[in-house]
């Protein structure tokens, strides 16, 4: 959704196991629910300045859902990515790694800092969330994305700070203040 493009990111990706958390046997899907219709709408700070952003997704074409933003987003047997990156890998534990090279120059490396965390944002109190911390080297410092994902609802929250000479300056925050998913298909009448 919102903005993941810029923040979250691959093809060259590795996944090491990690410390077993109260969510193991989950799977990556549970925490990123991809269907035409389903929408989200995020309070945003960017730097100080605030909106609103709503992302629904529109269509499926070539194996991506994509929404209302251009991003293409995928599941596939090792997690949740976009074209460049994966989002969140399996398994979903804390302290599974992995890296996304999206240039020659650029690789972003991830690390599942918490499975089963409870969150609050503005759309409510989720108990089952899986937090993502990437970082990337930037000229200006490191970026630091923090997303958490809720179990059945998707994207929650958006962290974005900058490190530089020991300091976090917050760059951008999202949180979630409504949801809504599409409908499942009636069940077929005999």
């Amino acid at each position: 959704p919102c903005g993941v493009r810029s923040i979250g990111s691959s093809r060259c990706a590795t996944a090491k196991g990690g410390v077993k958390s109260d969510v193991r046997g989950t799977t990556a899907a549970e925490y990123y629910p991809l269907k035409v219709g389903n929408s989200w709408t995020y309070k945003v700070n960017f730097l100080g300045e605030e909106r609103t952003d709503s992302v629904v997704i529109e269509k499926e074409a070539e194996g991506f859902f994509v929404d209302s933003h251009g991003t293409r987003t995928t599941i596939d047997a090792y997690g949740v990515r976009d074209d460049k990156r994966y989002l969140l890998r399996e398994p979903v534990e804390s302290g599974t790694t992995w890296t996304n090279v999206v240039s020659v120059e650029t690789a972003e490396h991830y690390k599942i800092t918490s499975a089963g965390a409870a969150c609050t944002v503005p759309a409510g109190d989720f108990k089952d969330c899986v937090i993502v911390e990437s970082r990337v080297r930037a000229k200006a410092g490191t970026l630091i994305n923090e997303l958490t994902f809720a179990r059945g609802v998707g994207l929650v929250r958006v962290d974005v700070v900058l490190e530089a000479n020991g300091k976090r300056v917050p760059q951008t925050r999202l949180e979630l203040s409504a949801w809504q998913l599409a409908a499942a298909a009636p069940a077929p009448t005999k």
